[in-house]
C-alpha cells in the first residue's frame, strides 16, 4: 500500500493513459518537510510523525511549554509545515485562519472569513477541519461550509466556495440540520492538483466534490452520499489509487481523477450519531470504526467486492479517535467521550480479538511515534505510552489543559501541539525530526 500526495492537475483520460497520469503524479508527489504535520493525522494521515525521536519521561510538571498563545472557539487541530503553524477557529463573526512560527509562536498573518453557525447540540460554534496544507497553498473548511485556499506565505485568498450554497445542501436530510449535528467536519485532501471533499451535497451527484487547487473550478462530482465527520484518506488497494470516505450512511472508495465510484458498503445509521474516525487501509482491507450501537467493521477489497472480514460493537467502537495501525494490531479507544467509560485497547486486526486493555482509561486521540504513542485525553491529561502489542506501559503522564480538549494535537520537530477552546500551547516531547 502506498499513500502519497500530489502536485499534478489529473484530466479525465482514456485507460492507456491512466498508467502515465499515476507516475507522473507520483513523481511529483510533495516533498514534505522531515517533521511537518500538514494535514489531518500526518503527512500519510495515519496518525504516524515519522523521524521523530520523543523524550523517555517527562518530570512532573509536564513537558516544557515552548510557547502559548490564546485561540478561538472550535475542535479543529493544527496543521504544521515548513517552520509554521495554521491555526483555524473562529473570533466572533469570523471564521479565522492565523499563521504563525513554530518556533515562538509569533504571528505571521491572519484571514478572515464571515461565520454564521450556531450549533445546536454543543456550546462551541467554531470550525471542525483541521487546514490541510500543499505545497504553497492551505485550505480550510467551514463549519458551514466555506472552502477557501489561502497562499501559505501571504494568507491571501486564492479562491473560496459556500459549497452548502454550491450543491443546494441548505436544507433538512430526514430531519437533521442542514450542515449536520455538529457543523461540517470532514478535512478536505488534496490529491493530483485537486481539493477532495464530502460535501453531502443535496444536488444529484455532489456527495463527494473535487475542485482545481490552482483556480478553484469544480473537476467533478460524484455519489449521493451525505456528509460525515470522517476524513478521507489516499491509499492504493488492487493496483488502484483510491480516496476512501466514512461517509454518513456509506463506507465508499472514488477514483481521484473522475469522481468514479469504486466500491461501497453501508455503515452507520440515521439519528443524533456521527462517524468520525477516518478509515485505516492495511493492505487491501479497509478498517472503519464509530459508536452509537454500530461499531466497526473490517473488510477485504477484491477488485470491487466487499467481504467482512469481522463487523461488531465489541471490539474497537469509537466516537471519533482514528485507530493506529502498526504490526497488524489496531491500537485505539473503544468507548465515547460523552456516555459511560471509554478504554484504550489493542486489537489483533485480521481477527478481531482483544490483545489488550486499559479499562476506564478516558477518551483520547493518539499519535504514534518513535514506537511510542502520545495519547491526548478529552480531560487535558496527556499520556506517553510505549506502542505495545503485548500490554500497556505507560511511560509519563501530565496535565497540560484544563476544560475539555477535543481537538486533535499536531506533532512536529519534536513539538506537540494541543488547545482547549482558549489557548494554543506548543510542548516540547522530543528532538527535532531527522
Amino acid at each position: 500500500m502506498t499513500r502519497t500526495q500530489t502536485g499534478n492537475t489529473p484530466h479525465p483520460a482514456p485507460n492507456r493513459f491512466a498508467a502515465a497520469w499515476l507516475l507522473a503524479s507520483l513523481l511529483s508527489a510533495t516533498t514534505v518537510t522531515a517533521g511537518d504535520w500538514p494535514q489531518i493525522l500526518g503527512e500519510q494521515r495515519n496518525g504516524f510523525a515519522q523521524g521523530e525521536k520523543l523524550s523517555e519521561s517527562w518530570p512532573t510538571t509536564g513537558p516544557r511549554v515552548a510557547w502559548s498563545r490564546p485561540i478561538g472557539t472550535g475542535f479543529s487541530g493544527v496543521a504544521v509545515a515548513a517552520g509554521r503553524v495554521f491555526v483555524f477557529d473562529r473570533q466572533g463573526d469570523k471564521e479565522r485562519v492565523t499563521a504563525v512560527a513554530a518556533d515562538t509562536g509569533k504571528q505571521l498573518w491572519q484571514s478572515g472569513f464571515q461565520a454564521n453557525f450556531v450549533p445546536a447540540y454543543v456550546n462551541d460554534n467554531g470550525p471542525r477541519c483541521v487546514p490541510t496544507v500543499h505545497q504553497n497553498r492551505v485550505v480550510v473548511f467551514g463549519a458551514q461550509g466555506g472552502l477557501h485556499c489561502l497562499d501559505t506565505k501571504t494568507g491571501k485568498t486564492i479562491w473560496s466556495h459556500d459549497t452548502m450554497a454550491l450543491f443546494n445542501s441548505k436544507r433538512s436530510f430526514r430531519g437533521e440540520p442542514p450542515e449536520g449535528y455538529f457543523g461540517k467536519g470532514s478535512s478536505p485532501v488534496i490529491f493530483g492538483g485537486l481539493v477532495i471533499v464530502n460535501a453531502g451535497g443535496a444536488e444529484k451527484n455532489a456527495g463527494v466534490v473535487a475542485f482545481s487547487l490552482a483556480d478553484g473550478k469544480l473537476a467533478w462530482k460524484s455519489t449521493d452520499v451525505r456528509a460525515s465527520y470522517s476524513s478521507p484518506t489516499v491509499a492504493r488497494i488492487g493496483g488502484k489509487t483510491q480516496v476512501i470516505f466514512a461517509a454518513r450512511l456509506n463506507v465508499i472508495s472514488v477514483d481521484p481523477r473522475t469522481g468514479k465510484e469504486l466500491f461501497r458498503f453501508p455503515f452507520g445509521r440515521t439519528g443524533p450519531n456521527v462517524t468520525g474516525a477516518s478509515p485505516v487501509v492495511l493492505g487491501d482491507q479497509v478498517f472503519v470504526t464509530a459508536s452509537y450501537g454500530f461499531g466497526a467493521v473490517m473488510a477485504k477489497i477484491d477488485g470491487g467486492k466487499i467481504q467482512e472480514s469481522w463487523r461488531s460493537d465489541d471490539i474497537l467502537s469509537s466516537q471519533y479517535t482514528t485507530a493506529i495501525a502498526d504490526a497488524g494490531k489496531l491500537y485505539g479507544i473503544h468507548g465515547r467521550q460523552d456516555v459511560g467509560g471509554a478504554a484504550l485497547r489493542c486489537v489483533d486486526a485480521a481477527s478481531g480479538k482483544v490483545a489488550w486493555e486499559e479499562p476506564g482509561f478516558g477518551y483520547a486521540t493518539l499519535i504514534a511515534a518513535d514506537g511510542k504513542l502520545l495519547i491526548l485525553k478529552t480531560d487535558g491529561t496527556l499520556v506517553l505510552s510505549r506502542l505495545s502489542p503485548t500490554r500497556y506501559q505507560s511511560l509519563a503522564t501530565a496535565k497540560v489543559l484544563t476544560g475539555t480538549a477535543r481537538a486533535l494535537p499536531a506533532l512536529a520537530n519534536g513539538r506537540l501541539y494541543v488547545h482547549n477552546s482558549r489557548s494554543l500551547k506548543c510542548l516540547q516531547v522530543g528532538r527535532a525530526a531527522q
